[in-house]
């Protein structure tokens, strides 16, 4: 077997007619801007073209993203309070194409140090012996963005830098910045830099952070740099750690200039959204399917039976969407070797069938109450069978479904289930009378494929089921028999 290397990541390379010196970059009219001038004057200038800003964010444009919008044109530092999965740290990331697509740098320095700005010692004396002929390098804004996720390990000299032995022993001075090894927060300068997950830094860690944020220099083992930091400073926390646990010191939460809520989408068609755009189906999941695994997520967010504290993310929703495109697929592959009366093989389309599977595994991503422990699948059940109903009479009720009842009049039955293909549920059905205006309901179109009108017809006997109207047993071998009410 070969041997395994890590991928190189893709560094960007700067167009050929970028100024090349330092000289070519004052006759080119650059001004140095701090990061936050910067991250200011291009906000405003996606307010005035109508150019979206933070493209990607789902659910917050009346309520998160306009404090966040106050937040850069203040100039201020932020942390963002949430519980897991509202996209925090998605948010985070957006900030940085907010950027210059291309900053002028002094080749090879650490600190991504600006020709017209430059820092350390070594760099100013490079630059005043070099004048007009100092070299310019360009930093793509995508390697402008460091982030730390908070870990009990981290170390101060993880995120701010410590003495170089190495460097000592080679005969430079104590108090020189060349003896640091800088760690990732100055490594960032003129840059954002993120922490994730805030509070689980532990506090002396975070005693480290005061001055970067206040001073912005930096101290390492006992004596202080002035070296001017230029960066945005963005956290993440979950508020119950914040506010009940104290685990944020009162001096560090003084230092960010806004305190920003999240929150999970306020309304299902913003749930709706987030799915369709980060759920990587690998099957069709017709949309009162999804609708379906939507209400069942805001169902399990608010249900009394699941601890409020941690949250329900929004990653459950995309999951079990997956989950069901999945089952999705794993029915037609089964069902290859069965040809359509058309001659071709079972396409893969999701049912409303398919999402049984979701409570069992998805129950790790939700956290119950302590009474509840040992009814969580019964729990989750209970609420996917109320978000099926809820569907159902948002896009049926009041449409006459008599046809459907019909069908199992008389003792007779309808099976569908996991292994059943759409070829036999339609034959069970035959024609239905009202199927077209379901069909209609459910914006399946006028000339639906076969695994989509079966898809249909199992959400109305599911729902005929769950009000009342139709009898349901599951055999031992997997399927669902669908009858009349005996």
């Amino acid at each position: 077997m070969g041997r395994v290397t890590a991928p190189t990541p893709v560094i960007p390379v700067p167009p050929a007619d970028l100024p090349g010196t330092l000289g070519a970059l004052r006759a080119a009219g650059h001004q140095y801007r701090t990061v936050k001038q910067e991250l200011r004057d291009n906000l405003l200038a996606r307010m005035r073209s109508g150019e979206p800003r933070f493209p990607g964010i789902v659910g917050y444009d009346d309520s998160v993203l306009p404090e966040v919008e106050r937040a850069l044109l203040a100039g201020h530092d932020m942390v963002l309070l949430g519980e897991r999965g509202q996209g925090k740290t998605r948010l985070i990331r957006s900030l940085g194409a907010l950027l210059d697509e291309w900053t002028p740098v002094i080749p090879g320095s650490v600190l991504n140090e600006h020709p017209l700005h430059p820092l350390t010692p070594a760099s100013r004396a490079q630059v005043a012996e070099a004048g007009d002929e100092q070299p310019v390098g360009w930093l793509h804004r995508s390697m402008r963005y460091g982030e730390k996720l908070a870990t009990p390990d981290t170390s101060v000299g993880d995120l701010i830098g410590d003495v170089d032995p190495i460097r000592i022993a080679q005969g430079r001075t104590l108090g020189d910045p060349e003896t640091i090894h800088f760690g990732l927060v100055p490594r960032t300068n003129r840059g954002i830099f993120a922490v994730n997950e805030l509070p689980d830094l532990a506090e002396r860690i975070q005693v480290a952070l005061l001055n970067v944020l206040e001073e912005r220099d930096i101290q390492v083992r006992g004596y202080q740099l002035r070296l001017p930091l230029d960066l945005l400073l963005v956290a993440s926390a979950n508020p119950e750690d914040y506010t009940n646990r104290g685990r944020i010191i009162t001096p560090l939460k003084d230092r960010f200039g806004a305190e920003i809520r999240t929150h999970y989408p306020v309304d299902l068609h913003l749930e709706l959204d987030l799915i369709r755009q980060e759920a990587d189906l690998v099957a069709a999941v017709p949309e009162h399917v999804l609708e379906v695994l939507a209400r069942f997520a805001r169902a399990v967010r608010e249900s009394p039976s699941v601890d409020p504290r941690s949250g329900v993310s929004a990653r459950f929703a995309i999951a079990a969407a997956e989950t069901v495109a999945g089952a999705a697929l794993r029915r037609a592959g089964l069902l290859a070797a069965t040809a359509t009366p058309e001659g071709r093989p079972e396409a893969a389309v999701a049912r409303v069938g398919d999402a049984v599977s979701v409570t069992s595994t998805l129950r790790g991503k939700v956290e119950f109450e302590s009474g509840e422990e040992g009814r969580e699948i019964e729990v989750l059940a209970h609420l996917l069978r109320t978000a099926t109903a809820e569907t159902f009479r948002a896009h049926l009720a009041g449409l006459d479904l008599s046809g459907f009842t019909a069908l199992v009049e008389d003792g007779a039955a309808i099976e569908t289930g996991e292994l059943v293909s759409a070829s036999e549920l339609l034959r069970q059905v035959g024609t239905v009378p009202g199927l077209a205006k379901v069909l209609d309901r459910l914006d399946l179109g006028d000339a639906p494929t076969p695994e989509e009108a079966a898809a249909a017809v199992e959400f109305v006997l599911e729902g005929l089921h769950l009000t009342r109207r139709l009898g349901k047993d599951v055999t031992d071998s997997g399927r669902t028999v669908y009858g009349g009410r005996g």
